[in-house]
Order: C-alpha cells, then structure tokens, then sequence
C-alpha cells in the first residue's frame, strides 16, 4: 500500500496540491466569516444580556444539525460548489467562538473593572483595554476549536462539488483504494495539528503573561 500511496503522488501531484490549496482556502474563508460573526455576537450577549439566551440558542442548535444534512438542505438555495459548504462550515465554527467570547467577557471580575473605571476610564476603554485582553485566552480557545474543527469537516465539501482533500478520499471510499484514504485523512490530520501549532505560537506570543 505505501507503494500504491508514493506512486499515487508521483502520478497526481499536481491534483493533490490543488486539492490541497482548496481545502485551505474553503477552510480559512469559513474561520474568518466565524470568527466575524462569532466574537461580535458574543459581545452583544454580554452588553445586552436579555439577547444572550436567544442569539446562543439559535447557534446551538443549528450546531445539532449535521454538516451533512445542512449541506443538502442547502444545495435547493444555493446550488453546489463553494457557497454552501462554506455556509455550513460557518455554521459548524461559531458556536464555538461565541461561547467562548461570552464566557471570556462574562468572567472578567468586577472588582478589576470598577478599579478601572475609578481610574478614569470611559466604558469603551474598558472594554478594548481591560476586558476584551482578559477574556483572549477564553477566546483563542473557542477559535483553535473552531479552526480545527472546521479543517476536519471541510473534507465534506467534495460531496457538493466544492473540491478539498474530501475528494480523494470519496474517490478512495468508492473505489476501495485505501491508498487514496490514507493519503487524504493524513494529510486532513496534518493541516490539523499544524493549525493548532500555529494558534498555539500565537498564544504563546501575543498573550505571553499566561506563560509566565
């Protein structure tokens, strides 16, 4: 199988790249439009706390659905290809971000921010300088999780058209070639762990005092 595996690449390398290239490229579009949605809606949980309950509500059980299934669901709306399975990513990634953000931003102490008002802070200071800070670890573990999550999902967009590493290995599932599984989950787990490797230098050199 190893030989079937190097003489695959040899042969495809060009379409192994661009399957590649795709599966980032849907994936790292999907984190940006979650992370857009998630920390903003996460911000209004916390500032107008009556809406917390309904907006994670609705997050959360639009995650319950399968990626699968709002896959389809949404081929009738909006066609295969790209849009949809970067629909359902986005989907599938802010629940994550936005717990996350509202758990971050919830749990500041007051004491830490009644200190900071009595020093002269206006409310928007204290939250771009004291509370979003304080919350970033809380929120860059929503967004590793999310990242990750999104990355191992995204092998489902070849089902609609949208290309990825899910194209080889459907292409293996179908043909029985557990050459082409191996190759796609593989390189799915490397992207993986090389994203979490990436968020967590991130952590460690933007939020170095949890290090310390």
């Amino acid at each position: 199988m190893f030989g079937q595996m190097i003489e695959y690449l040899q042969n495809n390398t060009d379409a192994y790249l661009l399957a590649i290239w795709e599966h980032i490229s849907i994936s790292v579009f999907a984190f940006l439009i979650a992370l857009l949605i998630g920390v903003p809606a996460g911000f209004l949980c916390v500032w107008f706390k009556r809406s917390q309950k309904w907006i994670i509500a609705l997050f959360q059980v639009l995650r319950i659905i399968p990626s699968l299934a709002i896959l389809f669901l949404l081929i009738p709306i909006m066609g295969t290809g790209v849009r949809p399975a970067m629909t359902a990513l986005v989907i599938l990634a802010v629940p994550a971000i936005l717990m996350n953000t509202v758990a971050g931003l919830s749990e500041v102490p007051e004491f830490i921010l009644e200190t900071a008002f009595s020093c002269g802070m206006t409310g928007s200071q204290v939250w771009y300088r004291v509370r979003f800070p304080l919350a970033m670890p809380m929120i860059l573990t929503g967004i590793k999780t999310a990242f990750i999550e999104i990355i191992a999902s995204a092998t489902l967009a070849a089902k609609i058209g949208a290309g990825g590493l899910g194209g080889i290995i459907f292409t293996g599932l179908g043909l029985n070639r557990f050459d082409l599984l191996f190759i796609g989950g593989i390189t799915v787990a490397i992207l993986s762990v090389s994203t979490s490797i990436l968020l967590e230098l991130f952590d460690r050199l933007f939020l170095r005092y949890k290090h310390i």
